[in-house]
């Protein structure tokens, strides 16, 4: 090579690297995304369920919140929280009647209320996205209800169907719905609780089942307009009515939660399909809904997009909010319309330092806080109060905090011998060892390390915030501390050794048989965070000389575990549905049993009083009276033990000066048509916080360049000799 051609070559590769520079490097977005209106955040656990009638966990309900419009919402910046009309037209007044169906005062005692009834009209020219279930040809006909084995051959996903319809809202959606919750196929976990209160549902199961039984094979679609439910009725086009026995207050909490959004019957025809249901086109994977937005993407394995509904109907960001949300820049946008953000990209992230790396080079909107970076974010100052360190504050990275209504708590399957036991004798050993690991699993230290303080030890299901929860020494579980000095005190690991001892199991030893006591726990941990955690937790059982086998697998393994009472010792939480103590409570009375039962009791704990007071509380009104009520039950399970009571979270999240608008709380899941993005701040930031550095690559190509030099005059000079030798030889030829 020509060094007179090797130079220049070197500076175009140089010139061609420094133009790529506008676009950042380590850019894991296509570039023309770079300046659209997108929100980048992450998932870590796979979605189960997109079907409003089965979804009921937190990584689900991230998703269904924004696509589905139960008739009522949280105002997104009032506390305590209050309820306001989503789709509907106003709050529902409920109505009282008695066994003749009189009706009677809204002071009625609750026992001459027979049944409780809630009408609601839903506003008018509300329309569903987009979506090939309503798609119809120019006669009118049904596109894609009834495909033929050619039609369906070349589907594969739902994009892959060309046309797409649209139809207005009606009550009957919210109607269908509601029946969806006693489908014999669907099996909702909240369909045992709502059996006890909507009118005639229980008996509408058997109804469906035997429906479903006598179904011919090839009609695989059971239409549930042709069964009545007799506490479900249509009243008119935008009118439906509910009826519930007797008085359920907190029952208006629930007509805010996706299990009451609508469902188009045309929606359930079309994904009942055969073809479709092989290839998973179904309701569980794309959902319908009136909501803001639609999802677009589904790989759960990597990423999951949602893109605004084309077809949302005029929703505006609240004019008023607290004191202070003014100051907080939280009502700029006061009546603008809804959402503000175009597309969500959900990122698919299972381990904390990637997605960290990637919020601090402008990657990722907004995270959380784990306890490998919680120095590098958070400092303390003042009377303990938390802020942002000075490197997060020179990046313009802002702090938000919230008490969270949630509970992480590790819960015993009562169904097991050892520590739930099959009759009275085992029963009391049981408790006992419950007990002593109550007391052996220290808390304070599990918040001190893992959590960096964001917490506090529970004493019981219900968190702060919540009626019923009881602050200072009447609050505290006695089974497991002591007050000493004006605040609560662990009890000993000797204490502890005592009741294991009282177990049937002195030193962890089984009495009985004399080998060591081993105990599993099954869990959904995969980083080295939980690694930590997890030999952490071994360590707390090694105290009682206890053998801890953890049993780790992915979530939906897990859920199926719990569902079928395979585990022994499991860890789990929960985030309030709403701001009642009965919305926690409910997560241990017997007929919410899992195993059986599909429902939410998770330990399958049954106790006759605790459930009979459980029944007397859940119908009455906040006051003194159900305060009793609740203490009494609070009694029941500290002695009792289903779970380690373990810690109620204080959320710590951390926002670019991009992100606006966020005002978090674990209440209202539907949030995220109010946050707004500042593009333009971003892509400055971004390129700013991630310019590529050149001058190491510019080093390299000139000191190749100076070392290529000697190498070219070397083959120069053995070029020239071979051509003088060869023109000599033809001479002398």
């Amino acid at each position: 090579m020509d060094k007179r051609t090797l130079l220049p070559g070197l500076l175009i590769l140089f010139a061609w690297l420094t133009a790529c520079s506008g676009h950042q490097w380590n850019n894991p977005y296509v570039a023309e995304d770079t300046e659209k209106n997108i929100l980048y955040t992450v998932f870590t656990e796979r979605p189960k369920h997109l079907d409003p009638v089965q979804s009921y966990s937190s990584n689900e309900i991230q998703f269904t919140a924004q696509i589905y419009e139960p008739p009522l919402q949280y105002h997104y910046l009032k506390r305590p929280f209050v309820l306001i009309p989503a789709t509907a037209e106003e709050i529902p007044v409920v109505k009282y009647r008695d066994v003749h169906g009189n009706q009677l005062p809204g002071d009625a005692q609750p026992d001459d209320i027979a049944y409780s009834v809630y009408e609601i009209t839903i506003k008018a020219g509300i329309h569903f996205q987009p979506h090939p279930a309503f798609a119809r040809d120019a006669q009118g006909h049904w596109l894609y209800h009834d495909l033929n084995r050619q039609e369906m051959a070349s589907v594969r996903k739902l994009a892959d169907f060309s046309q797409t319809g649209t139809r207005e809202l009606v009550a009957e959606d919210y109607v269908y719905q509601i029946k969806r919750l006693a489908h014999p196929k669907l099996h909702s976990p909240i369909y045992g609780l709502m059996a006890d209160y909507i009118a005639g549902l229980r008996e509408y199961a058997d109804v469906l089942k035997q429906a479903d039984q006598n179904r011919p094979e090839e009609k695989t679609f059971l239409d549930l307009r042709d069964y009545q439910l007799e506490g479900v009725q249509v009243v008119d086009r935008y009118t439906y009515r509910i009826t519930i026995k007797g008085k359920y207050p907190q029952f208006v909490y629930w007509l805010a939660m996706p299990f009451f959004a609508p469902i188009p019957w045309e929606a359930d025809r079309f994904y009942s399909q055969q073809g479709l249901k092989q290839k998973n086109i179904t309701l569980d994977w794309y959902p319908v809904g009136t909501g803001p937005y639609m999802l677009t993407e589904n790989d759960p394995n990597s990423r999951m997009v949602l893109e605004k509904n084309p077809n949302f109907h005029d929703e505006y960001y609240p004019a008023e909010g607290m004191p202070g949300d003014e100051e907080n820049d939280l009502l700029v946008d006061a009546g603008k319309k809804l959402p503000f953000i175009d597309k969500i990209i959900f990122t698919r992230e299972k381990e904390s330092i990637p997605r960290w790396n990637k919020f601090l080079q402008g990657y990722y909107d907004a995270s959380g806080i784990g306890s490998d970076s919680f120095d590098q974010a958070v400092q303390l100052v003042g009377q303990g109060e938390a802020t942002v360190t000075e490197a997060m504050a020179e990046q313009g990275i802002r702090l938000e905090t919230a008490v969270a209504a949630s509970t992480y708590y590790m819960g015993f399957n009562m169904l097991d011998p050892v520590v739930g036991g099959r009759n009275e004798r085992e029963r009391e050993s049981a408790r006992k060892l419950r007990q002593a690991i109550s007391i052996a699993v220290d808390y304070e230290e599990f918040i001190s390390i893992f959590a960096n303080g964001r917490g506090m030890p529970a004493q019981s299901p219900i968190p702060p915030g919540i009626a019923g929860y009881r602050e200072g020494e009447e609050g505290v579980n006695p089974v497991v501390y002591d007050w000493v000095n004006g605040e609560p005190k662990r009890k000993s690991i000797q204490a502890a050794k005592a009741l294991l001892a009282e177990a049937g199991y002195p030193d962890g030893m089984d009495q009985r048989t004399g080998a060591p006591l081993i105990l599993y726990f099954d869990v959904t941990a995969r980083s080295a965070e939980d690694r930590s955690r997890l030999d952490w937790m071994r360590k707390q059982f090694q105290k009682l000389n206890i053998q801890l086998v953890v049993r780790s697998t992915d979530y939906n393994r897990f859920q199926d575990k719990i569902r079928k009472g395979n585990a022994q010792i499991f860890e789990w939480g929960w985030n309030a549905d709403y701001p009642d103590a009965e919305n926690f409570l409910f997560l241990l009375y017997g007929p919410q049993r899992k195993v059986g039962n599909s429902g939410e009791n998770a330990a399958n704990y049954l106790n006759a009083e605790y459930d009979r007071l459980f029944e007397q509380m859940k119908n009455m009104e906040d006051g003194p009276q159900r305060q009793q009520i609740i203490d009494r039950m609070i009694e029941i399970l500290r002695l009792d033990a289903p779970w380690l009571w373990g810690y109620h979270p204080k959320d710590y999240g951390l926002y670019h000066a991009w992100y606006q608008n966020v005002k978090p709380n674990r209440i209202s899941n539907n949030n995220l048509k109010y946050f707004k993005i500042d593009t333009a701040l971003r892509t400055q930031k971004r390129a700013e916080w991630n310019e590529p550095v050149i001058w190491p690559v510019a080093l390299i190509l000139a000191v190749l360049a100076v070392s290529f030099v000697p190498a070219v005059n070397a083959f120069r000079r053995h070029e020239s000799s071979t051509a003088v030798r060869a023109t000599s030889s033809d001479t002398t030829g």
